[in-house]
């Protein structure tokens, strides 16, 4: 019986987010350029990135109307965080993890709690990951505020590691703005090429093999050549043996700024009366 819906889509590789990714204080996706000079974190375990909502259904009591029906059904807000272990312990990793606390003027080796919390202890920051395809993922959390603390668990002849959760703060300013946003970048489009899928192949005399060519664009012309059609001549792909020898199947492609792509196959053609020796 075949399979009908186990499948994914052609392009799901490409989709696909890969590696950790990284915790930074400063990007632009418009012109996506990691600076590692803004790594903020070095992480172990992954990222793992929320955005939760919360919902009120105003027809939860209404007689006659089932609960969850979806003319009732509001968003109240979003919970938003990043939370991962990190193996730093700059100051300034210290001080991000602790929420509300100060690296000193005079002592930048030392970061001191504070009892109140200030607006600039709230800040934007970025995580950015790999997709398959070459290009990014991007999630921005607005107004990030450490809100686990901080906890430094170290091991026997080991790293030691703090968890930190990192969540995002609406703005009296702007309470609509959710204090996440979501960036998926593809990336460049594939080169152009031109692959076959025989680099050599045999042929008894007056026989016949297929060879198959994969272009990039799919929607590429090729053309084929013999280059000895006394040996072999070959017709969208399909190589026919004339006489024993050997020759070179040429396929190839012009794209638009008239740039040539081709590929090669070695065909080897041997007499008729040797196929069925072994």
């Amino acid at each position: 019986m075949a399979k009908r819906f186990t499948q994914v889509k052609l392009d799901a590789f490409k989709e696909i987010q890969i590696e950790a990714g990284v915790i930074v204080k400063a990007f632009d996706p418009s012109n996506p350029i990691l600076d590692r000079a803004n790594i903020l974190f070095t992480t172990s375990g992954g990222i793992t990135i929320t955005a939760k909502p919360t919902y009120t259904d105003y027809f939860e009591d209404v007689d006659n109307v089932p609960n969850n029906t979806k003319e009732g059904k509001q968003v109240d807000d979003w919970e938003c965080t990043f939370g991962f272990t990190a193996l730093d312990t700059s100051a300034e990793a210290v001080r991000i993890q602790l929420g509300a606390a100060d690296i000193d003027a005079n002592d930048t080796n030392r970061i001191t709690p504070r009892r109140d919390l200030k607006l600039s202890d709230f800040t934007s920051l970025w995580f950015v990951g790999d997709r398959a395809d070459g290009g990014l993922v991007a999630v921005q959390l607005l107004n990030a505020l450490s809100t686990d603390g901080f906890t430094l668990k170290t091991v026997k002849k080991g790293k030691a590691t703090t968890t930190v959760t990192l969540m995002g703060h609406y703005s009296i300013d702007a309470v609509d703005t959710v204090p996440m946003n979501f960036y998926v970048i593809e990336g460049d489009a594939e080169e152009n090429c031109i692959v076959l899928n025989k680099s050599s192949v045999s042929v008894v005399e007056n026989g016949t093999v297929t060879i198959t060519a994969t272009t990039v664009p799919v929607s590429a012309s090729v053309t084929w050549q013999s280059l000895d059609t006394s040996v072999a001549t070959v017709a969208a792909g399909v190589v026919s043996g004339e006489s024993e020898g050997q020759t070179v199947i040429v396929a190839s492609f012009v794209d638009e700024d008239n740039k040539t792509y081709a590929a090669t196959c070695v065909v080897v053609v041997t007499a008729a009366e040797a196929e069925g020796e072994g």
